[in-house]
């Protein structure tokens, strides 16, 4: 039965309309995984496993992984830099990442640094830009953001970045994203 005015059960009570707990019986306790303290390396290629007269091709090495003369070619080294932004965060970066909200890398990609800057307007994309090194030189890349990139070079002129394509970025530029900006030391 239901009332004609409102369409609510007359028949109905507190108890009727409570519904039941869809997991009545669900007392599971999970225990917490222990957290990995040790780092296994194998190496790529154990020792007795190549035949004779063939060599693997070098690993490539990390800057810190050993001294200079020590009698193999000195690996690149990744210049640092220095990112300072408008919004009073400063980040030492090295190598590639992404800059954004909130920043996230696509499922094949791989970052060294993920960026995640304050911007309450909201003008900066999730994934706004993604940075790296070729030969030393910074470079920027806009993954088609909503609000673009433009990179603002001492004496030339603005240039707004177009989405897909690396821009070289020398010390002492300015890159804007959206509503804010860095500036590359």
């Amino acid at each position: 039965m239901f009332c004609g005015g409102c369409g609510s059960s007359t028949t109905a009570t507190p108890l009727t309309r409570k519904r039941a707990d869809p997991r009545p019986n669900d007392t599971t306790i999970i225990q917490p995984v222990a957290p990995r303290s040790t780092v296994i390396s194998v190496p790529l290629w154990p020792a007795g496993s190549l035949q004779a007269g063939t060599a693997p091709a070098p690993a490539p090495a990390s800057a810190d992984a050993a001294p200079e003369g020590a009698g193999t070619p000195a690996p690149v080294v990744a210049e640092r830099y220095t990112l300072q932004f408008s919004t009073g965060e400063t980040v030492s970066v090295r190598g590639t990442g992404l800059i954004g909200r909130r920043p996230l890398p696509q499922p094949t990609e791989r970052f060294d640094h993920l960026i995640q800057i304050t911007d309450l307007g909201m003008s900066v994309s999730k994934s706004h830009l993604e940075f790296g090194q070729h030969d030393g030189e910074f470079w920027v890349n806009d993954r088609f953001s909503g609000n673009g990139t433009v990179v603002r070079r001492a004496p030339a002129p603005a240039l707004r970045c177009e989405p897909g394509r690396r821009y070289l970025v020398g010390r002492g530029s300015r890159v804007e994203i959206g509503d804010q900006f860095f500036m590359v030391l």
